[in-house]
């Protein structure tokens, strides 16, 4: 495990003698453990030097620090040492703070030198939609032969993949880290730290336009993954052979390339798709010339993706069709997607974690699928940037075609009701809202037992609340 010598050396090129353990590293005082590496960054809200205390009380071992602090607390300031006899006659022992230069560039180091210490195989997904759940599947699959580590949450950036490296030991074997991509260079950057041999690229969307400029500006932030990969035989690229703009990566590896998708020209592709509602979907696999007929508990059938990523991952990492498909069954990775009930006995798909053109459509896709009345419930999606009309557009006519009654929320959804009644959709069945509450109201007293209905919205609008006030009370 890693220990208080392993992150000096990785911080000065020197290494202490030094055995603490360090158990895992944090940010937050509130997850400290015993033995735990609170890392003290200042924000724009908080600033983490202000809980050292908390986290010593909790167990914090150490504590790295960029600013001056209570002098009751214990300071090693690795900015003065320069050999291994600086370090002479110091007391290292917990608890300790110690003084970088700068918090996340140090906790960056650590990661970096800790990865490089280990003999694991990793695999990098990164995406504009489905990166989650690729990842808890990926996870899933692999577990069954593997010992496996994944990244807990969203933790797919700068800070949060650190921290998930440094939560690796000797014992893994595998590891899946999710990569977010918001400006170019980024996922380099998060390469350069996790050094992956697998990258799963799941598509590329216009999800965080606005930032990143364009489509093939995302295009070629999500290609900085299959860039970083050892060549073949060592480095595997998984790629979607339906979406073009990920296809086109062939050309930017060395690594091989592995492709999936619906077509017959994908080495793993699927066909058949047939959608169960809540009961998950049922397909073929095709791959080497063999067929298998799969049904798993994943909801919607644009899920046929996600198990082929998983699939693919297996594959690679030279697992058989009897482990990954107990992988793919296990059907623990339907993270955000919520089904409950309503008061008045209403199915509520709260899928309202954010949302892109294409997750809308996914969504809508799903809702199709189900019996009953299908109410939309649909809010604003944010950061498109030159897509947003397009985009909105786009998911207003497919809303016409699902739905019988259309709800929208927000400046920027008016443009799913505009498209809805182009497409021939009742303006009676259409109903606008600028504010949260009454649309709450207007469901309230509407919904009936025989109604399914999507919640769907960017996270800024925080349309989960509709759902917590809506379900059923145990």
């Amino acid at each position: 495990m890693l220990t208080l010598a392993d992150a000096i050396e990785a911080l000065t090129n020197f290494r202490p003698l030094a055995v603490t353990v360090i158990t895992e590293a944090v940010i937050d005082s509130r997850q400290v453990i015993p033995g735990s590496l609170f890392v003290a960054i200042p924000g724009e809200q908080v600033d983490g030097h202000d809980f050292i205390a908390e986290a010593f009380k909790r167990g914090a071992s150490f504590a790295l620090i960029q600013r001056d602090i209570d002098e009751s607390f214990r300071t090693f300031d690795l900015r003065s040492f320069s050999s291994a006899e600086s370090f002479l006659g110091h007391d290292l022992t917990p608890p300790l703070c110690l003084r970088v230069e700068n918090t996340v560039t140090a906790l960056q180091q650590i990661a970096r030198y800790w990865r490089r210490k280990l003999d694991l195989r990793v695999i990098g997904i990164t995406g504009s939609v489905g990166k989650s759940t690729t990842k808890e599947m990926a996870t899933e699959v692999l577990s069954t032969r593997y010992r496996t580590l994944k990244s807990p949450g969203n933790l797919n950036n700068e800070i949060g993949l650190p921290l998930t490296v440094l939560r690796l030991s000797s014992g893994h074997q595998r590891a899946v880290l999710e990569m977010g991509f918001y400006v170019p260079g980024e996922i380099a950057f998060l390469c350069d730290i996790a050094l992956p041999q697998v990258g799963v690229v799941t598509n590329v969307g216009t999800v965080h336009a606005e930032r990143a400029g364009s489509q093939e500006a995302i295009a070629r932030g999500k290609a900085e993954l299959v860039q970083a990969l050892p060549p073949a035989p060592e480095g595997v690229a998984i790629l979607n052979f339906d979406d073009p703009w990920v296809r086109k990566m062939e050309e930017k590896t060395k690594a091989r390339v592995f492709f999936y998708g619906l077509s017959p020209e994908a080495h793993l592709w699927a066909d058949h798709v047939v959608g169960l509602g809540l009961d998950g979907i049922r397909f073929r696999l095709h791959y080497a010339g063999e067929t298998l007929h799969v049904k798993i508990p994943l909801i919607g059938r644009h899920s046929v993706h996600t198990a082929l990523r998983a699939a693919a991952v297996g594959l690679a990492e030279g697992m058989n069709w009897q482990e990954i498909l107990e992988g793919l069954m296990q059907g623990h990775t339907q993270l955000r997607l919520a089904a409950v009930r309503s008061e008045t006995g209403a199915l509520l798909l709260d899928d309202t974690y954010n949302a892109s053109p294409e997750s809308m459509l996914a969504a809508l896709n799903l809702l199709d699928e189900l019996d009953g009345r299908k109410v939309a419930v649909l809010g604003d999606m944010l950061e498109l940037g030159p897509y947003e009309r397009g985009g909105h557009e786009m998911v207003g006519l497919r809303a016409a075609q699902v739905a019988n009654v259309l709800l929208t929320l927000g400046e920027r959804a008016h443009i799913f009701a505009e498209a809805a009644r182009r497409a021939g959709m009742k303006k009676s069945s259409i109903m606008e809202f600028d504010d949260f509450d009454p649309l709450v109201q207007w469901l309230k007293a509407n919904l009936t037992k025989d109604d399914a209905v999507l919640i769907k919205g960017s996270h800024g609008l925080r349309m989960d609340r509709i759902t917590s006030l809506l379900e059923v009370r145990s």
